[in-house]
């Protein structure tokens, strides 16, 4: 019996999450969703990997049927960001760190841009090694306050010793220094310092 992954309802990345590591204990897996991006997005993780996916549309929802492809051994590569994301090794010069001055991604849409950066931060829990350090400045900052939807993502970070540094002019300037929830109340020494010793930054 395939294992079965209920993913309807659920938005990017949670699917392919939950889809993934179902793929590393069963090696037959039915994944229902309930959108076209959904089954593209967990039909092309599923195929990267070496397994063969088939599609089959039900009145409550469609259902991806994954299993491993006779003339595939073995897992394929991951999709080229995953990859990167789960097995490069941290720079010889130094560690990454991951810049974040907004509490959204993008300039788009408001409502948007918090979705994705809810996602962003969820999807850095599932991946490893991941970067070293976040730095929250400008109203990114709102992340790491008490009320942040974040907040368990965060924790969950620093508990696997991600360092979590927040701006403490920026947190003074929003009325927040008192409601920090996650780690660190920093300054723009310790920041930049911490940007220039880092073998990659990256920044959103």
């Amino acid at each position: 019996m395939p294992t079965i992954v209920d993913a309807r309802g659920m938005n990017c990345p949670e699917p392919v999450i939950l889809t993934r590591r179902a793929l590393a204990e069963a090696a037959e897996v039915t994944v229902i969703v309930d959108n076209e991006t959904a089954r593209e997005n967990v039909s092309a993780l599923a195929r990267s990997q070496g397994y063969d996916v088939r599609s089959e549309q039900r009145v409550d929802g469609l259902y991806l049927h994954i299993s491993r492809s006779p003339i595939a051994p073995g897992p394929g590569p991951l999709p080229a960001a995953t990859a990167a994301a789960e097995t490069a090794a941290p720079s010889a010069a130094g560690p990454t760190v991951l810049f974040i001055g907004s509490d959204m991604v993008g300039r788009g849409p408001e409502e948007l841009g918090a979705i994705l950066m809810r996602s962003l931060l969820h999807t850095l829990t599932e991946l490893s090694p991941c970067a070293a350090t976040l730095v929250f400045m400008n109203t990114g900052v709102r992340l790491v306050v008490e009320g942040s939807p974040v907040l368990d993502d965060l924790r969950q970070l620093c508990e696997r010793g991600v360092q979590i540094l927040a701006c403490g002019t920026c947190l003074g300037y929003l009325g927040l220094k008192d409601r920090v929830a996650v780690g660190t109340v920093s300054n723009m020494y310790t920041i930049v310092e911490t940007l220039l010793g880092a073998g990659k930054a990256i920044s959103l």
